[in-house]
């Protein structure tokens, strides 16, 4: 019986440690793609203000974490000429 214990709080610690891994891609991939929306809709704010902002790409391999990174990067770019276009009217 004890060795019954044993194996199946090994197989839920087990269980847990993977779902828990699973989750943090999910997280991962949940803030890139909330990066993604947010650049996109201020670069489409700023394009009905006539300015043309440029497309994100990536010239080699990312994680989740490095891609919202470049896209936050990206964003303060566009919110500040969205700040200085906002100025100028």
């Amino acid at each position: 019986m004890k060795k019954l214990t044993s194996i199946a709080l090994s197989t839920l610690a087990i269980a847990g440690l993977s779902t828990s891994a699973f989750a943090n891609d999910n997280n991962a991939s949940e803030d890139l793609r909330e990066a993604k929306a947010g650049y996109e809709a201020l670069s489409t704010q700023l394009e009905t203000m006539g300015y043309q902002a440029d497309e994100v790409t990536f010239d080699h391999a990312m994680t989740f974490s490095q891609k919202e990174a470049v896209y936050n990067e990206k964003t303060s770019e566009l919110q500040d000429e969205f700040n200085r276009l906002n100025s100028a009217n």
